[in-house]
């Protein structure tokens, strides 16, 4: 395929997919396919593997900074709630302590910390990835939900055409398919599938089951 022919698809809709056995085999193929010149659009696994992000080119995640914040701001609204309270708007005597007594503020403080951080970073997180309330999922392969590593190529993000870049995954080292479960195979979603209908997809969930919504099968050609 000529670099005008790859222009004229659409972004994020036309992928050459690559089925991996195991995350080293994945690691490599990652390097292999990079130094291919080759944009890799993403990479599905069955669990968290260390190191993978960097392997990617992703930048640093920016939750940290923003678990610190939330953090620093529910430190602060505690203290300012019981400083508040306690030494300004209702102050007692207690047990001979001060008004202002901040070694007994560490509990409620503590608490605040954790409760904001933990919550402002799930939030931050849902956010980030777009994981709204009624987010369809958008499957390449059902088998990276189990034991498999999936690598997507966007086609219109690559001037090497599909059968190149399948030769490219072949020689990466992807896992030897079946004609019911290939190793390397194209997929295409339509716009509905880009933009599935949240109502439809529970509708249809409920009426004739998980497989119902699968679109992970791969396209014969």
């Amino acid at each position: 395929m000529a670099a005008t022919e790859a222009q004229k698809m659409e972004l994020n809709k036309h992928f050459v997919v690559g089925v991996f056995d195991d995350e080293d085999t994945l690691a490599d193929a990652i390097t292999f396919v990079k130094e291919k010149g080759i944009k890799i659009h993403e990479v599905f696994t069955p669990y968290p593997i260390h190191g993978l992000e960097h392997k990617l080119g992703y930048k640093h995640s920016w939750l940290p900074t923003a678990a610190f914040l939330f953090g620093a701001t529910g430190t602060t609204l505690a203290l300012i709630m019981q400083i508040g309270m306690l030494g300004v708007d209702w102050p007692m005597i207690i047990g001979g302590k001060p008004f202002i007594a901040v070694p007994d503020f560490i509990p409620v403080t503590f608490e605040m910390t954790v409760l904001l951080a933990a919550f402002g970073m799930v939030g931050s997180f849902l956010v980030s990835q777009d994981m709204k309330p009624h987010k369809v999922p958008r499957i390449f392969d059902r088998r990276a939900t189990d034991d498999k590593f999936i690598m997507a190529i966007d086609l219109a993000e690559n001037t090497l055409g599909e059968e190149q870049l399948k030769e490219v995954l072949k020689e990466a080292g992807t896992e030897e398919g079946t004609e019911e479960h290939p190793a390397i195979f194209r997929k295409d979603f339509t716009d509905e599938e880009n933009n599935p209908s949240f109502i439809g997809y529970v509708r249809k969930l409920f009426s004739e089951g998980v497989l119902a919504n699968d679109t992970s099968r791969p396209v014969k050609s």
